[in-house]
């Protein structure tokens, strides 16, 4: 089964979601049989590359609300943050345009590593406070996973991979998506929203009943093929033998 979760670095829920989906997904009988991969979605493709405000001024501007109204709003994200083991930063997070990080995911993915990419990636944003839309960062990610630097770098410089963001953020719209996180379920079931992990451990057992049905043995094939059944009208019990 696969699963492919739509996301932005710059969205406080979807690394929250990434942690309720992985704790619903450790409880899966089946984990080792899932492949999940991470997509590109940009909710702002508009964003400056250096922001004129912080993480607080920009919602306030964009919501129309205080400062300190911004603030509050961002302490309930904190501690649903904090309850899952994670630790935001929005004091010092820089809302960068997160197209080069995005770039960086799909080269992770040339090895592999797409996950490994985005999980450095959301911390590198929400708890270390880094520029993510700066070479020095991204570069520096690339190598904490294992990956050359110096191809990431020459990678970053160019175009390479912006056609393909852009077209993972078209695939998100037209499967339905208005938001991230989105995952979507062996192109079967959609869930929007960092959804609790019981959400998401029934849409994984829900999905595997219905592409993994059960198998029936073909009595003729085993050594004891008497196959006594009890139904609704009868119970197969015959008569001891005298």
């Amino acid at each position: 089964m696969k699963v492919e979760v739509w996301s932005d670095i710059a969205c406080p829920f979807c690394y929250i979601g990434k942690r309720r989906f992985e704790a619903g997904l450790e409880k899966f009988a089946h984990k080792e049989e899932i492949e999940v991969e991470y997509k590109s979605f940009q909710l702002n493709p508009a964003a400056e590359k250096h922001p004129k405000h912080d993480a607080y001024g920009l919602v306030a501007e964009k919501y129309g609300i205080s400062r300190e109204q911004s603030v509050s709003m961002h302490e309930n994200l904190v501690n649903q943050a904090a309850e899952l083991g994670l630790t935001y930063n929005f004091e010092h997070a820089i809302p960068a345009n997160s197209l080069d990080a995005h770039r960086l995911i799909h080269f992770a993915g040339r090895y592999g590593k797409r996950t490994e990419a985005a999980e450095l990636l959301f911390k590198a944003y929400f708890t270390d406070a880094k520029h993510i839309g700066e070479i020095d960062t991204l570069t520096g990610i690339a190598a904490e996973i294992g990956l050359d630097p110096k191809e990431a770098e020459a990678v970053l410089a160019s175009d390479e991979f912006k056609a393909e963001v852009e077209a993972e953020c078209h695939e998100a719209s037209m499967l339905g998506a208005n938001g991230v996180p989105f995952y979507v379920i062996n192109r079967r079931y959609a869930v929007a929203g960092a959804q609790s992990s019981d959400v998401f451990l029934d849409v994984l057992n829900r999905t595997w009943a219905e592409e993994k049905p059960l198998i029936f043995i073909d009595p003729s094939s085993t050594e004891s093929n008497t196959g006594q059944v009890c139904t609704d009208d009868s119970c197969g019990i015959s008569e001891p033998e005298q």
